[in-house]
């Protein structure tokens, strides 16, 4: 009978073989983590790079425009008096009543399509609601200056004599944000376990009451980040409110009337801006950036209070 045990120059040889992937393996490994790592700092040096080129670039009005710039009431080119109050307050004004219109709706939505719908429209529906995201923004804007904004203007009149305004573009944003927000609350919705949902019914509990104690607590951190998102997008808006806000660089304390925000100002002036007026523009730009940048952080400062108060 021949010998069946293997020779110690093969098991030398499976040993170098094995040696040799851990290596390449460990080499592979290093190049995966190094380049995600630096993927991850290129983004963040970006995001630095934008927020020092608009500082840098608005800072000329900034110096000399001085406090003014920040409580001026009217933004006048033609005399070089920019003052930021009527956009801003347009910007918040307007993403306020988005919010305040769209989260209702949204947890609705995202209700029906994971509790009372059925099987075979869950689906239908919920594409449907998720192609709303990909119309383009000038369409929501062509929509509510031909239909939204005359239908505001004939049915009340006295209320909205021109149509058009802070409501009727915090309207047009939430309808655009409705998507968004019913899509992430969704997807949270449906990782809530079955049995929590069965027992909650065996116990008695009606649709609204599991709804109500089991999902919602289970789920609430995801659905404020679908909050702050439809909040992000509604602040940065640009083409949508341009159509439908009125346009007024005088501040006005209103909420059914004329007015701007930050991205309609920005949009409408800045291809022709020149000198003072471009500096203007950008330390606007930048100042949206940091609005934006603060109710993201507020978002995550309510996040990880939910999740102590969970732990």
């Amino acid at each position: 009978m021949k010998d069946a045990s293997v020779s110690p120059s093969h098991l030398l040889g499976a040993e170098k073989g094995e040696l040799q992937m851990l290596r390449r393996n460990g080499r592979l490994d290093r190049l995966f983590s190094g380049s995600t790592f630096f993927f991850a700092v290129t983004v963040l040096v970006l995001l630095g790079a934008i927020m020092v080129t608009l500082f840098i670039s608005g800072w000329p009005a900034f110096s000399e425009l001085g406090a003014s710039f920040f409580t001026g009431t009217r933004w006048a080119a033609n005399v070089n008096d920019f003052g930021i109050l009527p956009a801003v307050y347009g910007t918040l004004v307007t993403s306020f009543i988005a919010i305040l219109v769209a989260v209702p709706i949204s947890f609705g939505i995202a209700i029906f399509l994971t509790e009372l719908c059925p099987v075979f429209l869950r689906r239908p529906l919920g594409t449907m609601v998720e192609l709303l995201a990909g119309v383009p923004s000038i369409i929501y804007g062509m929509w509510g200056m031909e239909v939204l904004a005359p239908f505001l203007q004939r049915h009340l009149p006295d209320v909205f004599p021109a149509g058009t305004g802070l409501t009727t573009a915090g309207l047009i944003l939430a309808v655009m944000i409705i998507p968004f927000i019913t899509a992430i609350t969704r997807d949270v919705m449906v990782t809530v376990p079955p049995m929590l949902r069965e027992s909650a019914y065996g116990l008695g509990c009606t649709t609204w009451e599991v709804v109500r104690n089991v999902v919602f607590p289970s789920v609430r951190a995801g659905m404020v980040g679908g909050v702050i998102l439809g909040l992000g997008r509604a602040l940065g808006e640009t083409m949508a409110v341009t159509f439908v806000i009125g346009n007024n660089l005088f501040y006005k304390a209103t909420v059914t009337g004329q007015g701007t925000s930050i991205a309609a100002l920005i949009a409408n002036q800045f291809p022709e801006a020149d000198g003072l007026q471009r500096s203007a523009l950008l330390a606007l730009g930048f100042l949206l950036f940091v609005i934006t940048f603060i109710v993201l952080a507020i978002a995550r400062l309510m996040l990880r209070r939910m999740d102590r108060s969970k732990a």
